[in-house]
């Protein structure tokens, strides 16, 4: 099944990847964001664990993507949104026992991004209001069985289909902290 049930191992995967990531940048100065709906206790999810690392300073972004290559990540530039760098795995020989096992997404975003600020919002109004987290994840079921479990298929509806909910959720938690 495309979209899952919550499973409190999403929580465990996110801390063992911030280990690797920790390590693999000790000395920068960052944060590391367990993001997305497996981030979100009690939310029906895809099983792939969204990461946000956050830098401070735009001048720290060089350091970073040369660290994260040197553990087996490509930079595959911003897909669109300003301020959120993604990052892929590169299919090599030598595959690391986590950053491989656990399929993620990884973004660096500096602290100023405001797509950083979105899936923050986003993300703690859904952990802290049940209606919200219900009605998404409602929607995530009917738009899986829609594409017939088809990846690709969700993702162009999600974007579509979700939106007008996702703005909604974040206008409220906007409201919220005025």
């Amino acid at each position: 099944m495309l979209i899952q049930t919550y499973n409190p191992i999403w929580k465990q995967h996110f801390e063992t990847i911030k280990e690797v990531l920790q390590s693999a940048l000790h000395g920068h100065t960052i944060a590391i964001e367990h993001i997305g709906s497996t981030s979100v206790p009690g939310l029906a999810a895809k099983p792939i664990i969204d990461i946000d690392i956050v830098f401070p300073a735009d001048a720290e972004f060089i350091a970073i993507k040369t660290d994260l290559s040197k553990i087996g990540y490509y930079h595959n530039g911003d897909q669109g949104i300003a301020n959120r760098e993604a990052f892929k795995r590169n299919e090599g020989l030598n595959k690391h026992p986590v950053l491989d096992e656990i399929e993620h997404h990884l973004y660096v975003c500096p602290a100023d991004s405001q797509e950083l600020h979105r899936h923050l919002l986003f993300r703690n109004y859904l952990r802290r209001h049940n209606w919200a987290r219900e009605e998404y994840g409602k929607l995530k079921y009917a738009l899986a069985k829609e594409t017939n479990q088809d990846r690709k298929a969700y993702a162009l509806l999600k974007e579509l289909r979700a939106k007008e909910l996702v703005e909604s959720i974040i206008n409220r938690a906007k409201e919220q902290i005025k």
